[in-house]
């Protein structure tokens, strides 16, 4: 019998897309602490070990990494360059405003980012490490799911939407205020398009992970400035 490709990319979606949910209500909301946490690492070892085995396994594709080219790290480069500055600049015009270092600083201490050695630790894994990992589920795998579901930009829509969920969840635990989490999770919406739009271009994620790390360290810029500042 064969199988439908459409069944097979949602499938693939559901059985990812709600794991980052999951591991994110459980750390943060139901179980903070050991257990939480041990939901979370196994979510996103999940996570991590679906897409390669669905490769295989489905797709029967092989496991190869392209190298990045010149013209993507350029881009890769600017579209950063210019989310840093907007990050930055949001920060700065509303965030200041809007976000209660207090508040920030206790949910910080309840995931154990208790000094500026911890969080300097935290800001290298999340930026280097865990945005790499994040555009090879979200764009490599998630994205692409989406384009079997749905043509070009509607496949981006569903895509960021699929990437925003969890960082709504996030952000309305750490912050109470409705703008901050509104404009936020707004702001995650249009991050996870514009990386799966520079996908759908390039057929490689090494352009959204150069922009998608230089995102990440301007937002570890205004953690560090609202835990230590």
């Amino acid at each position: 019998m064969q199988r439908s490709p459409r069944r097979c990319a949602l499938l693939a979606l559901l059985l990812l897309v709600p794991a980052s949910s999951v591991g994110a209500i459980m750390a943060l909301m139901v179980a903070p602490g050991a257990i939480g946490q041990a939901v979370l690492v196994v979510t996103k070892i999940w996570m991590l070990l679906l897409p390669l085995i669905w490769l295989v396994w489905s797709d029967r594709e092989k496991i190869r990494i392209p190298k990045p080219g010149v013209r993507e790290l350029f881009d890769g480069a600017i579209v950063g360059a210019l989310m840093f500055t907007t990050i930055l600049a949001a920060y700065g015009l509303l965030g200041k405003q809007w976000i209660n270092p207090v508040e920030v600083r206790a949910k910080a201490q309840q995931v154990g980012i208790v000094t500026p050695l911890v969080f300097l630790a935290g800001s290298i894994y999340w930026t280097v490490i865990n945005s790499l990992l994040e555009e090879y589920v979200w764009r490599w795998f998630v994205f692409r799911q989406c384009e079997v579901l749905v043509p070009g930009m509607l496949a981006v829509a569903l895509s960021a939407f699929c990437f925003t969920l969890h960082h709504m969840i996030e952000l309305s635990v750490y912050f109470s205020d409705w703008r901050v989490v509104g404009l936020g999770s707004l702001a995650v919406f249009a991050a996870g398009a514009i990386w799966s739009g520079c996908y759908l271009i390039y057929r490689s994620i090494w352009t959204c992970y150069i922009s998608h790390l230089m995102a990440d360290w301007a937002i570890a810029l205004v953690g560090w400035h609202l835990l230590f500042g």
